[in-house]
């Protein structure tokens, strides 16, 4: 894995928000996938991980996103957590597999990764956490990917050209997002393996060796 990307883990993340300012509107759920590599190099999901964050003190509460969401941020039944604690809980695992997988650094995947990558930038800033695995700016945004892979650049129909299965119905549930994304982003990883793509790298990498 670490000779695929460079020595950066791809780790996939979804977050659900109450808005899409990342400095003002709390972060309300957070859910990471790691992705492992078989002895054949073919990626796949490996271990997933998730939180339901309570909003920080002073966090705007956009009433149009929280209608899209259907997520109650007061709901006393919902399991939430303060923002450091929550991304703990996913941080820690996230480094024990980078070790696992002799990875310097974690690399973000997400859907419109930028939107993502914000939320969590901002959350670890604003708790004061020095540890953020991931890189500051770089990441892998399967949007992207899948409309040069699959011609789809929303995650739904993407999936569906993919042939992987996508319920609507649980969309917008990070944990859901987050393991459909890594799904696609293996089958885009795999797609360019089969098609010779990665061999060519790699004799490409021995011709400027000799």
């Amino acid at each position: 894995m670490a000779n695929r990307f460079r020595g950066f883990l791809p780790v996939v993340v979804d977050v659900e928000t109450a808005g899409f300012n990342a400095k003002t509107d709390a972060l309300l759920e957070i859910a990471a996938v790691t992705i492992t590599m078989d002895e054949n190099g073919y990626l796949m999901p490996e271990y997933s991980y998730e939180a339901h964050v309570e909003p920080f003190e002073g966090a705007n509460l956009e009433k149009a996103a929280l209608d899209f969401t259907g997520i109650d941020p007061y709901d006393p039944e919902r399991p939430a957590v303060p923002e450091t604690e929550a991304l703990e809980s996913l941080f820690k695992p996230i480094r024990k597999s980078m070790k696992a997988h002799d990875c310097k650094r974690a690399i973000l995947v997400g859907h419109n990764a930028s939107f993502d990558q914000s939320f969590v930038n901002a959350a670890a800033e604003r708790n004061d956490i020095k540890r953020n695995p991931f890189h500051p700016f770089s990441s892998f945004d399967t949007a992207t990917l899948a409309g040069l892979a699959y011609g789809q650049t929303v995650l739904a129909k993407a999936c569906d050209v993919a042939g992987i299965d996508f319920d609507g119905k649980k969309a917008h549930s990070a944990l859901y997002d987050t393991e459909r994304t890594a799904e696609l982003f293996c089958a885009i990883v795999n797609r360019w393996k089969d098609m010779g793509g990665w061999d060519m790298v790699l004799a490409m990498q021995d011709d400027d060796d000799e």
